[in-house]
């Protein structure tokens, strides 16, 4: 029998590469990112066309590349980072594998100039499809800059199954957050379509945190740091009042590397026990610093998963580090309800000796030095009156022995007319309640067949969806004025999402009066959503639209009217008087398509009266 197995060549090994280590333009961005902090670059620079399918360019200013280290960058297997298999657990990189740019290069066309700081002259290195078509000397300033263009060019199956542009930029947005966080000590400058969408500056941490999230960001962080033998902690948490239904501002980063990790998740969890509200979760942005001989990193292509040593012992530190912090800055409730705070000593004083208090003395003070009071003129001139008591005003209305002129008593009335009443029966009859709330979640009504059952929730949803979609789309709608406008602080990125769709919400209702970076000014809300509900319901939309981003204007509609509903629909467990369930339920059956919610989830179920009987077989 023949041989049958055989080497694969460069190009299909590259591609079959590719398919792990590249996605998406996501990928290209974090490797790309991550090769030029590994240059030591003080300044990166990221440039995005088509949310990354025509171009993800990134130019730093680090080391530069030599014109054989240009050439082997994009060889399989070719690394700069390690040199045998025991520096994988010593690693103070980013990469280490050499798959990255080769992967790429397999996949796309790509442009790579370079230059040492020592060289007069650079190279300039063209690749499409793994094939170098020209490699030349050019005139470039010190640093690296590779432009990756036509991302699967030579794959249409994987570029059919990208996401649409908004998706696929958030994504880059993400990668370039996780980034950005873990390295303030470098300038980020990011650029979509040719203008600016970051620009962030040599920072601390806590400003490269507010600069990326919003101004108002600053005032929900609470410091965290906690050093042990085993473990070093830094960073921030967010306060539990402003907690977020969604788990997009939770970073961790190991050794300055972006790591998912649902255990250690779950320590910060463990710590928030009981401050946060149901399906809230908390923010919170904490480095950890552990030995690198301690941690496997080399388990999953876009190394975002660490196998630890010792995970339990991570575990308590991690939450004991994060409940201390909230105990320390009096975010968690005590105990002792006679506790004065204002006797607190905060921590950075803990080493410092205490000062004997400043006395002053007046010299001049004697007790003994007599007063002039006016007394006596003033009781002379504010001397009270005597009031006689309320018994004195019926003094003489009535003599012993004699009935007053005013005694009613005798005096006789004609009865009143009784007169039938044609509607009493009907009357008794609205008095009869005709539905039944379980558990405060379930409307219970008879039927002639039976009796039917409503979850609440669902079935406000779907008259709350219809009307919010009839006042959009015929744009008719009723606008309740504040007398004070609400300001709502969002992150750069989450502003632009709702300018993107702030006509449709002002077609429901909504009158905003001012845009700015992070704050979005509203004057004006649709009847009947309070005013204290309105950043819940944008933060319901953001999150709503970051999920399933619409591409024609007709689905953004629809998205809008079931984010909406589903922020303003009448909660579980809320109480409902009689007239209220009486209204649900004649405004469900009103609706076009009463049966289903807007998420197509059943409203109601019916029970027949055979169905009744069988329970009792």
């Amino acid at each position: 029998m023949a041989d049958i197995i055989q080497l694969l060549p460069d190009h299909v090994a590259n591609q079959i590469a590719a398919g792990e280590v590249v996605q998406r333009p996501a990928s290209v961005v974090k490797e790309l990112l991550e090769n030029a902090i590994d240059a030591n670059a003080t300044i990166i620079k990221l440039l995005i066309k088509d949310a990354g399918k025509t171009l993800v360019q990134v130019i730093d200013n680090g080391v530069g590349m030599s014109v054989t280290d240009a050439r082997l960058s994009f060889e399989r297997h070719a690394t700069s980072k390690i040199r045998s298999a025991d520096d994988l657990f010593q690693l103070h990189t980013k990469g280490f594998r050499g798959e990255a740019l080769a992967s790429i290069a397999a996949i796309a066309h790509v442009e790579l100039k370079s230059k040492q700081e020592h060289d007069d002259v650079g190279t300039q290195i063209v690749i499409e499809g793994s094939e170098v078509t020209s490699q030349e000397v050019i005139v470039t300033p010190k640093g690296t800059s590779i432009a990756v263009k036509n991302l699967f060019f030579n794959i249409p199956a994987r570029r059919n199954f990208l996401k649409s542009n908004p998706v696929e930029l958030r994504h880059i947005i993400d990668e370039f957050h996780r980034v950005a966080l873990a390295h303030p000590n470098i300038e980020f400058v990011m650029y979509h379509n040719g203008s600016e969408v970051f620009n962030l500056p040599e920072s601390n941490y806590r400003q490269r945190i507010v600069n990326i999230f919003g101004s108002k960001t600053n005032e929900k962080l609470v410091p965290v740091n906690e050093e042990t033998e085993i473990l070093k902690v830094s960073g921030f948490v967010g306060k539990p009042e402003y907690a977020k239904k969604t788990r997009g501002e939770q970073f961790f980063f190991v050794n300055q590397r972006f790591i998912k990790s649902a255990y250690l998740n779950h320590a910060i969890n463990a710590a928030f026990e009981g401050l946060l509200k149901d399906g809230t979760h908390a923010s919170y942005f904490l480095n950890l610093e552990v030995n690198p001989q301690t941690i496997d990193i080399n388990i999953h292509p876009t190394k975002t998963e660490i196998k630890f040593d010792d995970e339990q012992t991570l575990y308590a530190i991690l939450r004991a580090s994060v409940k201390h912090s909230l105990g320390q800055f009096s975010i968690a409730p005590v105990l002792d309800f006679d506790r004065d705070s204002n006797l607190d000593t905060p921590y950075n004083y803990k080493d410092k000796n205490a000062s004997f208090p400043t006395v002053e003395v007046d010299s001049t003070f004697n007790p003994f030095k007599e007063e002039k009071t006016m007394r006596s003129a003033v009781k002379t001139a504010f001397r009270k009156e005597p009031v006689a008591s309320w018994e004195s005003l019926y003094v003489g209305l009535e003599s012993k022995g004699t009935k007053s002129p005013n005694d009613f008593s005798e005096l006789q009335f004609e009865s009143e007319e009784q007169t039938g009443d044609m509607f009493s029966d009907d009357k008794d009859a609205e008095a009869i309640q005709n539905t039944y709330q379980l558990h405060n979640k379930y409307i219970i009504s008879n039927i002639k067949s039976g009796m039917l059952m409503i979850n609440q929730h669902r079935a406000h949803q779907r008259v709350l969806y219809e009307d919010f979609l009839k006042q959009i789309t015929i744009k008719e709608s009723v606008s309740q004025q504040l007398l004070f406008p609400v300001e709502a602080h969002f992150s750069p990125e989450e502003v632009e999402i709702i300018k993107d769709v702030r006509d449709d919400l002002e077609h429901t209702g909504f009158v905003f009066s001012n845009f700015t970076k992070d704050v979005i000014e509203i004057t004006g809300v649709p009847i009947n959503v309070p005013a204290s509900e309105v950043s819940l319901i944008f933060e319901q939309l953001i999150a709503d639209i970051q999920n399933e981003v619409p591409e024609s204007n007709f689905s953004a509609t629809d998205l809008l009217a079931k984010s909406m509903a589903k922020s303003l629909a009448i909660k579980i467990g809320q109480s409902l008087t009689a007239k209220e369930q009486d209204h649900l339920v004649n405004s469900l059956f009103g609706c076009k398509e009463p049966n289903i919610s807007p998420a197509n989830k059943p409203t109601f179920i019916t029970l027949s009266m055979d169905e009744l009987d069988r329970k009792f077989v």
